[in-house]
């Protein structure tokens, strides 16, 4: 049996505290301050074989240089299900694994979407702002709502695990439902649309659940938005990356589409001013998986993904660049 003590784990920057435990207990763990292969000193390069991390795009990203920094690398675990911030295109040419965490976030992020779609809607932020701030004493009851999810038609952008759970959600509250998506889903009787721009036509609550790439890079545009028309409501529970926030905040500036209610941004924490001086934007700061079950749950996948790899000799969620990659013998 494999000596799991023996083998080095590198966790750089933060990382959730219970995998950081865990590795602890089953590895030699060795943390370092942030993402940078120029921390990278010669002793972690003979001994380092697994990376832990919750990377991001840009300078905190699990890049080639920091992959290739560390020779005997066979396996990145990566903190959530989107791993844009693993350049896993690398790693599959080079025989390292990258693994995320799917499935044990689904149902709570598509209960996010949800939430934030109804706060949408109906302005429930709003209104209790209005009852906290005495206003229902002072001024009588919150204005109606001009918006409803009463006949509404809801189109997803990224038809996955998530985007399905979504679903679902939506025909209980009696939405149709259509789908745009790389290529159509073999087997599933929602509507495909061949173009974001046709599904955007063709519907007026659009959500996207799409994961950040170079394709999706600002798909949501000037165009799709316009499509999606005055009524339109757009909800973003996938990445920032995936929106031109420039031309939506425009949008929805001048009524080109109702209201929008995102939970993650292009350059977070930092959410453009033009979004949040807009009183038809519902913000919130990513907390799609953020509850303690949900978290836990995917703390507890980025360790046991390292020990299947290095105990039983291979990964137990590859992501797909890396699928074919095999244990270095």
């Amino acid at each position: 049996m494999t000596d799991l003590s023996a083998i080095t784990i590198l966790v750089p920057g933060k990382l959730h505290p219970r995998s950081v435990s865990r590795i602890g207990e089953a590895f030699r763990l060795v943390r370092l301050d942030k993402i940078d292969p120029a921390l990278i000193t010669d002793e972690l390069k003979q001994t380092v074989r697994g990376v832990a991390a919750s990377p991001s795009l840009g300078d905190n990203s699990v890049s080639a240089a920091f992959m290739q920094a560390l020779p005997k690398l066979e396996i990145v675990a990566n903190f959530g299900v989107g791993y844009d911030g693993v350049d896993a295109a690398h790693a599959g040419k080079h025989g390292v694994m990258v693994t995320n965490t799917p499935d044990v976030l689904t149902e709570e992020v598509a209960d996010t979407a949800i939430g934030l779609l109804i706060n949408t809607v109906r302005e429930l932020p709003r209104a209790e702002a209005w009852l906290r701030g005495g206003r229902w004493v002072k001024d009588g009851n919150y204005p109606l709502s001009r918006l409803t999810l009463r006949g509404r038609k809801a189109g997803i952008f990224g038809m996955g695990r998530i985007g399905l759970a979504i679903a679902k959600r939506l025909e209980a509250f009696g939405m149709t439902v259509a789908y745009h998506n790389r290529r159509r889903v073999d087997g599933l009787a929602y509507e495909y649309h061949e173009t974001l721009v046709g599904l955007a036509g063709a519907v007026d609550t659009l959500i996207s659940v799409a994961p950040g790439t170079a394709s999706t890079q600002k798909a949501v545009n000037a165009a799709v938005l316009k499509a999606l028309g005055p009524d339109g409501v757009f909800v973003n529970i996938g990445r920032g990356s995936t929106v031109d926030e420039e031309a939506l905040a425009a949008a929805l500036g001048n009524g080109t589409i109702a209201a929008a209610g995102l939970d993650v941004f292009a350059d977070e924490p930092n959410v453009p001013q033009a979004l949040l001086d807009l009183s038809n934007a519902t913000l919130l700061p990513h907390v799609g998986s953020a509850s303690v079950h949900t978290r836990d749950g995917m703390a507890d996948l980025v360790v046991d993904n390292l020990i299947a790899w290095f105990g039983k000799g291979g990964a137990l969620t590859p992501v797909p660049e890396t699928a074919n990659v095999k244990v270095k013998g």
